[in-house]
Protein backbone atom coordinates (compact mmCIF):
# COMPACT_ATOMS: atom_id res chain seq x y z
CA UNK A 1 0.00 0.00 0.00
CA UNK A 2 1.52 3.33 -0.99
CA UNK A 3 2.16 5.86 1.75
CA UNK A 4 -0.14 8.85 2.13
CA UNK A 5 1.11 12.08 0.59
CA UNK A 6 -1.36 14.57 2.02
CA UNK A 7 -3.16 15.35 5.26
CA UNK A 8 -6.64 14.06 4.33
CA UNK A 9 -5.26 10.73 3.13
CA UNK A 10 -3.04 10.42 6.20
CA UNK A 11 -5.97 10.99 8.55
CA UNK A 12 -8.20 8.64 6.55
CA UNK A 13 -5.72 5.76 6.51
CA UNK A 14 -4.97 6.22 10.21
CA UNK A 15 -8.66 6.15 11.12
CA UNK A 16 -9.28 3.17 8.83
CA UNK A 17 -6.45 1.04 10.20
CA UNK A 18 -7.23 1.98 13.80
CA UNK A 19 -10.88 0.97 13.30
CA UNK A 20 -9.79 -2.42 11.91
CA UNK A 21 -7.50 -2.97 14.88
CA UNK A 22 -10.20 -1.93 17.34
CA UNK A 23 -12.65 -4.38 15.76
CA UNK A 24 -10.14 -7.21 16.30
CA UNK A 25 -9.25 -6.41 19.89
CA UNK A 26 -12.66 -5.29 21.20
CA UNK A 27 -13.95 -8.85 21.87
CA UNK A 28 -10.74 -10.01 23.58
CA UNK A 29 -10.78 -10.49 27.31
CA UNK A 30 -7.82 -9.96 29.62
CA UNK A 31 -6.82 -13.64 29.73
CA UNK A 32 -6.82 -13.78 25.95
CA UNK A 33 -4.82 -10.60 25.54
CA UNK A 34 -2.26 -11.51 28.20
CA UNK A 35 -1.57 -15.06 27.01
CA UNK A 36 2.05 -15.37 25.90
CA UNK A 37 2.97 -17.28 22.75
CA UNK A 38 6.71 -17.34 22.09
CA UNK A 39 7.14 -14.73 24.88
CA UNK A 40 4.76 -12.29 23.18
CA UNK A 41 1.13 -11.48 23.90
CA UNK A 42 -1.54 -9.50 22.11
CA UNK A 43 -1.31 -7.02 25.00
CA UNK A 44 2.41 -6.64 24.25
CA UNK A 45 1.63 -5.90 20.60
CA UNK A 46 -0.94 -3.25 21.52
CA UNK A 47 1.32 -1.71 24.18
CA UNK A 48 4.12 -1.50 21.65
CA UNK A 49 1.90 0.31 19.14
CA UNK A 50 0.74 2.79 21.77
CA UNK A 51 4.32 3.46 22.86
CA UNK A 52 5.64 4.09 19.36
CA UNK A 53 3.08 6.82 18.82
CA UNK A 54 4.50 8.62 21.85
CA UNK A 55 8.02 8.06 20.53
CA UNK A 56 7.09 9.70 17.21
CA UNK A 57 5.46 12.68 18.92
CA UNK A 58 8.57 13.09 21.07
CA UNK A 59 10.86 12.92 18.05
CA UNK A 60 8.81 15.55 16.25
CA UNK A 61 8.69 17.95 19.21
CA UNK A 62 12.40 17.52 19.98
CA UNK A 63 13.28 18.21 16.35
CA UNK A 64 11.08 21.30 16.24
CA UNK A 65 12.70 22.57 19.45
CA UNK A 66 16.17 22.06 17.99
CA UNK A 67 16.97 19.34 20.51
CA UNK A 68 18.85 16.17 19.71
CA UNK A 69 16.44 13.53 18.45
CA UNK A 70 17.20 10.05 19.71
CA UNK A 71 16.24 7.41 17.16
CA UNK A 72 14.73 5.09 18.10
CA UNK A 73 15.28 6.12 21.75
CA UNK A 74 18.03 7.44 23.96
CA UNK A 75 20.71 4.78 24.39
CA UNK A 76 19.49 2.60 21.50
CA UNK A 77 20.35 2.20 17.83
CA UNK A 78 17.98 0.87 15.17
CA UNK A 79 19.84 -2.45 15.16
CA UNK A 80 19.03 -2.81 18.88
CA UNK A 81 15.24 -2.87 18.50
CA UNK A 82 14.95 -6.39 19.92
CA UNK A 83 16.61 -5.23 23.14
CA UNK A 84 14.54 -2.03 23.20
CA UNK A 85 11.28 -3.88 22.65
CA UNK A 86 12.16 -6.41 25.37
CA UNK A 87 12.79 -3.52 27.77
CA UNK A 88 9.48 -1.96 26.73
CA UNK A 89 7.60 -5.21 27.41
CA UNK A 90 9.24 -5.38 30.84
CA UNK A 91 8.30 -1.76 31.57
CA UNK A 92 4.68 -2.44 30.54
CA UNK A 93 4.43 -5.83 32.27
CA UNK A 94 2.22 -4.57 35.09
CA UNK A 95 -0.23 -2.83 32.78
CA UNK A 96 -3.64 -4.45 32.54
CA UNK A 97 -5.34 -5.15 29.22
CA UNK A 98 -7.78 -2.30 29.86
CA UNK A 99 -4.93 0.12 30.67
CA UNK A 100 -3.11 -0.93 27.51
CA UNK A 101 -6.20 -0.40 25.35
CA UNK A 102 -6.79 2.97 27.02
CA UNK A 103 -3.19 3.97 26.28
CA UNK A 104 -3.59 3.02 22.63
CA UNK A 105 -6.83 5.02 22.39
CA UNK A 106 -5.31 8.06 24.12
CA UNK A 107 -2.15 8.03 22.00
CA UNK A 108 -4.14 7.51 18.81
CA UNK A 109 -6.19 10.58 19.72
CA UNK A 110 -2.95 12.52 20.25
CA UNK A 111 -1.67 11.32 16.88
CA UNK A 112 -4.87 12.33 15.09
CA UNK A 113 -4.80 15.70 16.89
CA UNK A 114 -1.23 16.16 15.66
CA UNK A 115 -2.36 15.45 12.10
CA UNK A 116 -5.35 17.80 12.38
CA UNK A 117 -3.14 20.60 13.72
CA UNK A 118 -0.58 20.46 10.90
CA UNK A 119 -1.11 21.36 7.27
CA UNK A 120 0.18 19.55 4.19
CA UNK A 121 3.30 21.72 4.12
CA UNK A 122 4.24 20.83 7.71
CA UNK A 123 3.48 17.17 7.14
CA UNK A 124 4.92 16.57 3.67
CA UNK A 125 7.06 19.39 2.24
CA UNK A 126 10.36 18.71 3.99
CA UNK A 127 12.14 16.02 5.95
CA UNK A 128 11.23 15.93 9.64
CA UNK A 129 13.66 18.04 11.66
CA UNK A 130 16.13 15.95 13.60
CA UNK A 131 15.31 12.73 11.79
CA UNK A 132 18.53 12.78 9.76
CA UNK A 133 16.82 11.16 6.79
CA UNK A 134 14.44 12.12 3.97
CA UNK A 135 11.20 11.03 5.66
CA UNK A 136 8.64 13.76 6.26
CA UNK A 137 6.69 14.19 9.49
CA UNK A 138 3.65 12.78 7.69
CA UNK A 139 5.56 9.66 6.69
CA UNK A 140 6.83 9.18 10.25
CA UNK A 141 3.29 9.71 11.57
CA UNK A 142 1.98 7.03 9.21
CA UNK A 143 4.73 4.61 10.18
CA UNK A 144 3.93 5.15 13.87
CA UNK A 145 0.17 4.95 13.39
CA UNK A 146 -1.54 3.39 10.39
CA UNK A 147 1.35 1.12 9.38
CA UNK A 148 1.77 -0.11 12.93
CA UNK A 149 -1.98 -0.66 13.30
CA UNK A 150 -2.00 -2.65 10.04
CA UNK A 151 0.84 -4.94 11.13
CA UNK A 152 -0.75 -5.46 14.55
CA UNK A 153 -4.05 -6.41 12.90
CA UNK A 154 -2.28 -8.95 10.70
CA UNK A 155 -0.47 -10.49 13.66
CA UNK A 156 -3.57 -10.64 15.85
CA UNK A 157 -5.78 -11.91 13.02
CA UNK A 158 -3.35 -14.74 12.26
CA UNK A 159 -3.01 -15.61 15.94
CA UNK A 160 -6.77 -15.81 16.38
CA UNK A 161 -7.32 -17.83 13.17
CA UNK A 162 -4.51 -20.28 13.93
CA UNK A 163 -5.75 -20.95 17.43
CA UNK A 164 -2.53 -19.73 19.04
CA UNK A 165 -4.58 -17.14 20.83
CA UNK A 166 -7.64 -17.47 22.97
CA UNK A 167 -10.81 -15.68 21.96
CA UNK A 168 -13.20 -14.89 24.80
CA UNK A 169 -11.26 -17.35 26.92
CA UNK A 170 -11.90 -20.37 24.69
CA UNK A 171 -9.32 -21.94 22.41
CA UNK A 172 -10.24 -21.84 18.73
Amino acid sequence: MPAATNKPDLIAVTQKEYAKLQKLIAPLNEATAMRKVDDLSIKDIIGHRAHWISLFLGWYHDGQAGKEVHFPACGYKWNELLRYNAALRAAQADMSWAETCDLLAANTTKLLDFMENHDDAALYCAPMKGANNHWTAGRWAEASGASHFRSASKYIGKAVKSGTSLVNGVRD
